[in-house]
């Protein structure tokens, strides 16, 4: 684990922890436990005992450590504001429990009945370990009430600590009436962060410290420190060797001055007068040691003072879990950035983990995909399925085939073996890869997937070298590069003819709502331009795709463009039950040859429609028409549909308005994500055939059925964009943006893609926008460079390590200019036997995208609370294994989680306070399918910030300085209300204005005097002449180019109606639908890990 990571969690957690034997938990401090809110989860409700807590005297709280004060810090009982801030550069743990809860030798269960008396073990140095990789956290906790002082290890220098100093102490307390509840008082779960491997040192820490420590590179371990075995406890035998971190702090000595009472035994947590550390410095980073400081007779905090005569406990102050001692996204994101986008990433090493797609790096093809278009959960994955099934770790790779490189990158070469195509293997009909093994002089080649011998065909023969590689090896891309195209042959198209170049048709619904709105004339003066914009193969001068238009409401209207015409003509269908086509030549014309023809009907549509009093429309008729016409003309092609309505025509496909919110968190809620009939998967399957991709672009004023509309798309590997309450002045950027995009970027048209893999693993699962006839093939009428493919692999035989794993993912398709072509994109994994080397090699980004999609198909079948419990489960397994396989023994009321996992709670309680999962009052049936489907065929950049939206303050850094500013977690604690900040989600973009902030900077950035002129709602910013209007622009600009869709602008005002919205996107915090925060969903996993161990 690196030392810039911030440090792990601090969860507070709610099952009744172990009691202290021989001590009466309920009278510390005569104080009764606190009562929490019922809550949906049972087991953290309930009057808990504990005990209460006062500052300590001479502890001075700490300011925060960065910025201003958050602008909702929570406020303790006496209206204290808890802070604490993580230093960069500081690896740290929560407070340590005052004794360790030992484990009893052998493999006894986590319990959470009282546990054996606590076993202390004798102040004896320790061994060196191996080196640190690690940190952990440990916390106390009254009700939700953890402290957050943080004390990090000291340098090793032998027994001595050095003189110690005082820590400030971050006190307040924290809501008990979230979702998850309240937990019993005086006790926490401390947390640790485990990285298979090594183990940072340890360290005797006194009570209430958090101690976290630290990894040195490659420095001498810290000896262990502990205090005499106190009265009544017995040895508990040799330390315990932990091979992958630290799991809980040894035996704790008490402060010096504490007094016991009570009965002999384990002694109740207690703590010392003052707090040992060190200070913490301007920016949240912790300072050396000051000098000596008084109270302290021992060489270091701690010290056993055991003969002392007993007294009353001391009271002790309430605490509250620092949302600083808790994995931050920022924090991973930012390091991941400083140690891996320097470099460029080769991919030529097996199971190479790459860079997170939070960093800008370069790739290197030597071998093995780049992770542009292949990402997996995991890089080494296990060799056997019982040792899958136990991890309960997905197996998946996100495939995007037709990913955009960037400028510094090259697009995969294309290779042209002539009239005999592609080398493949006999047996599994797999292509020609480096994987490949030539033998026999070079004359034949052992398949890396089935094992087959295959000969080599003559003009395909070469000398192998010395090493057994081809002589050629580096100058054909198939056999050097994991990515490449080949030139499919004749055989490799539909009726053994070549295609012809695919047609657009535009289908534009003229019904009352879309000529009122403006849409039909905004619509027709943007073709006019766009149709010059048409992709086109390489160098091109002109695209080879033709067009054809359509307009409709209850009936159709085709259009005649020839270029011989001087008019376009008009032929209405109005037999929609019975569609067909009316004319064949002149409807699907070449845009340069038919320009004057194609431009005067642009102009001429919105004034023949615009008297229309017809408000109802069909839906299904019309990409029949489109799809019959594609047919007719014998090639593949896309529909754009503009649609406004509800069809409620009287027409195939005919939907009626099936909207019940009542619905929601019954059993019959899957209905709202189900298409209404099956008129549409019908209709979808024959488009798949017949290579007709559906765009469909809707402008609703009221619920349309987006799970019905949506089916064709979705199916047929389209997009759907969703402009509800659509108006010229505030979308039109917008719409008019997406609409650029979709037209102009590049498809690959009627494909089918098929991945293969080396014997022991297959592929059993499949997500994403696209129609499966059979097991094996995914066939997809269109794929652009946005979609994905998630491919879920099942093991069906034990894999080798030496071997390792391999996938080859195959598409086949056509190109904008006609060509029939073949994409490989190949990835070679390691396999293991250890689970540590399966958790040290997960990728979390991909983990999430997996299982939202998996959550989202789940809600068509079941209840959305059964999905989510799933969720929750699966996560929960996955970091029991870890603990209990791969962590070192340590006490049950400590959560450890993989370092390469640490994210997982806080994006996954992201994904299940999604609107699919969650949805708000707000929140309309067809926002929820309209996000659903989205989802579905999402990259893992998508995905994760869609999940985890950034947050970027915009006066913080200078402004002379024009790059993207950091990150800051997106919680409300966050936000200062002397700034301004961005936030975006890859579709949405606000930007929010604290009250405070400097009249100047309103000036400069809105063109207004005072915060009360400014606009809420704005969705444009005025074009100033200064540097700060020119960043912020600047910024806006760069975050859209950055996004598949346009993302508008809203300007928001704190304490404005409209901050609700903006809330609802601070992930960290406890949501208005009911989902948790961070801090107690950290908890609640907390609490599922204990139950499965025990």
């Amino acid at each position: 684990m690196n030392v810039n990571q911030s440090a792990p969690p601090v969860p507070p957690f709610g099952q009744p922890q172990p009691v202290y034997a021989g001590y009466h938990q309920s009278s510390y401090g005569g104080q009764p436990g606190s009562t929490a809110a019922p809550t949906p989860y049972g087991a953290y409700n309930g009057p808990l005992p504990g005990y209460q807590q006062t500052p300590p005297p001479g502890v001075s709280r700490a300011p925060a450590s960065s910025g201003a004060p958050p602008a909702s810090t929570a406020q303790g009982p006496c209206g204290q504001t808890a802070y604490g801030q993580f230093g960069q550069g500081d690896v740290q743990n929560g407070p340590s429990s005052g004794v360790q809860m030992q484990r009893l030798p052998g493999s006894q269960p986590f319990a959470s009945a009282p546990l054996a008396p606590v076993v202390s073990q004798p102040a004896v140095l320790q061994p060196y370990g191996p080196p640190p990789t690690s940190a952990q956290v440990t916390a106390q906790l009254a009700g939700m009430q953890i402290s957050g002082a943080v004390a990090p290890a000291p340098p090793a220098s032998g027994l001595g600590y050095g003189p110690p100093t005082s820590l400030a102490s971050a006190s307040g307390s924290f809501p008990n009436s979230g979702l998850y509840g309240s937990y019993p008082q005086g006790q926490a779960p401390p947390l640790g962060q485990g990285h298979p491997g090594a183990q940072p040192p340890q360290r005797s820490v006194p009570p209430q410290a958090s101690s976290f420590t630290s990894p040195a590179s490659g420095g001498p371990r810290m000896p262990s420190m502990t205090g005499p075995l106190l009265p009544g406890q017995s040895f508990g035998g040799p330390p315990v060797s932990q091979p992958n971190h630290v799991s809980s702090p040894p035996p704790q000595a008490l402060p010096p001055g504490t007094q016991m009472t009570g009965p002999p035994g384990p002694p109740p947590p207690m703590h010392s007068s003052q707090q040992p550390g060190y200070q913490l410095q301007q920016n949240g980073s912790f300072g050396p040691a000051r000098g000596p400081q008084s109270n302290y007779g021992s060489p270091y905090p701690g010290a056993a003072t055991f003969g002392s005569q007993p007294g009353p406990p001391q009271p002790l102050p309430p605490k509250r879990l620092d949302p600083d001692a808790i994995p931050s996204p920022i924090q991973v994101i930012e390091d991941d950035r400083n140690n891996r986008g320097s470099e460029p990433f080769a991919t030529g090493v097996r199971g190479q983990v790459p860079p997170l797609v939070t960093t800008n790096f370069l790739v290197k093809d030597q071998g093995n995909a780049s992770p542009r278009y292949i990402r997996c959960t995991s890089y080494n994955i296990p060799c056997t399925s019982d040792m899958a099934k136990q991890a309960q770790v997905p197996l998946a790779a996100v495939i995007k085939p037709l990913a955009r490189l960037p400028p510094e990158e090259a697009s995969p070469y294309v290779v042209d073996h002539g009239e005999s195509g592609p080398l493949r293997c006999n047996r599994c009909k797999a292509y020609m890869c480096p994987f490949m093994q030539f033998v026999e002089g070079g004359r034949r080649f052992q398949c890396c997937f089935c094992s087959c011998i295959n000969d080599v065909p003559p003009q395909y023969f070469q000398h192998l070298d010395h090493t057994g590689k081809r002589v050629d090896a580096y100058d054909r891309p198939e056999l050097s590069l994991g990515s490449y195209e080949f030139l499919a042959t004749v055989d490799y198209c539909k009726n053994n003819k070549f295609p012809i170049p695919p047609a657009f048709i535009f289908m534009i619904d003229v019904s009352y709502n879309a000529v009122r709105s403006g849409l039909v004339r905004l619509l027709c003066e943007e073709l006019k331009s766009l149709l010059d914009f048409l992709p086109r193969e390489g160098g091109a001068e002109e695209s080879a795709i033709r067009v054809g238009f359509v307009t409709y409401n209850k009936v159709l209207h085709f259009y005649n463009v020839k270029s011989s015409l001087a008019q376009p003509q008009m032929m209405v269908v109005s037999d929609v039950s019975d569609m067909f086509v009316p004319l064949l030549d002149g409807f699907l014309v070449n845009v340069s040859e038919s320009r004057a023809v194609i431009t005067s009907l642009l102009d001429q549509i919105p004034e023949m429609f615009a008297d229309t009093r017809e408000t109802e429309t069909v839906f299904a008729p019309v990409i029949q028409a489109g799809m019959e016409a594609l047919k007719a003309a014998e090639c593949a092609g896309k529909l754009f549909l503009f649609h406004t309505s509800l069809p409620i025509a009287e027409a195939p496909g005919k939907l009626k308005n099936r909207d019940d919110r009542k619905l929601i968190n019954t059993d019959k809620e899957k209905t709202l994500f189900q298409p209404q009939s099956g008129a549409y998967q019908t209709l979808a399957k024959e488009c798949v055939a017949q290579g007709c991709c559906v765009d469909l672009f809707l402008f609703p004023n009221q619920y349309v059925d987006v799970a019905t509309l949506s089916v064709v798309p979705q199916l047929t590997g389209g997009s759907v964009y969703k402009y509800a309450c659509f108006q010229v002045e505030n979308d039109q950027e917008r719409f008019l943006s997406d609409l650029r995009r979709d037209v102009q970027k590049v498809v690959g048209f009627d494909a089918v893609m098929r991945v293969r893999t080396s014997t022991g693993i297959r592929a059993v699962d499949f997500f994403g926008a696209f129609y499966m006839s059979n097991t094996t093939d995914v066939e997809l009428a269109g794929l652009d460079g946005d979609k994905t493919v998630t491919v879920e692999f099942k093991h069906d035989d034990r894999l080798n390590e030496e071997n390792g794993a391999l996938l080859q993912c195959a598409l086949l398709y056509t190109s904008c200019a006609g060509q029939r072509r073949l994409r490989i994109h190949n990835l070679a994994l390691n396999c293991c036997t250890q689970l540590a080397d399966l958790y040290r090699n997960c990728e979390t980004d991909t983990l999430i995208n997996y299982m939202a999609k998996f959550a989202y198909r789940g809600v068509l079948s079941s209840p959305v609370k059964t999905v989510r419990d799933t969720l929750i489960t699966q996560c929960a397994q996955i970091l029991a294994c870890y603990r209990k396989n791969c962590a070192s023994p340590s006490s049950a009321g400590q959560l450890i989680l993989p370092e390469c996992m640490k994210l997982l709670p806080v994006y996954l309680n992201c994904v299940l306070k999604s609107e699919v999962l969650q949805p708000g009052a707000e929140v309309t049936t067809d926002d929820r399918a309209y996000v659903r489907q989205l989802v579905t065929s999402m990259d893992v950049a998508e995905t994760n910030v869609f999940f985890y939206p950034r947050l970027l303050p915009l006066t913080k850094s200078p402004i002379e300085n024009t790059t993207e500013p950091p990150a800051v977690r997106a919680s409300e604690e966050r936000l200062s209300n002397g700034d301004i900040y961005l936030l975006e989600n890859g579709l949405n973009l606000f930007l929010w204005v604290g009250a405070s902030v400097q009249q100047g900077v309103v000036q400069s950035v809105f063109g207004v005097s005072s915060f009360s002129q400014i606009t809420s709602g704005l969705s444009v910013l005025p074009v100033l002449d200064n540097l700060l209007s020119k960043k912020v622009r600047g910024l806006i600009d760069s975050l859209r180019a950055q996004r598949s869709r346009y993302m508008k602008l809203i300007v928001v005002k704190q304490e404005d109606k409209l901050e609700m919205l903006f809330k609802h996107f601070l992930v960290e915090d406890k949501s208005l639908s009911g989902g948790a925060s961070y801090v107690d969903f950290l908890c609640h996993m907390h609490k599922e890990i204990r139950q499965l161990l025990s």
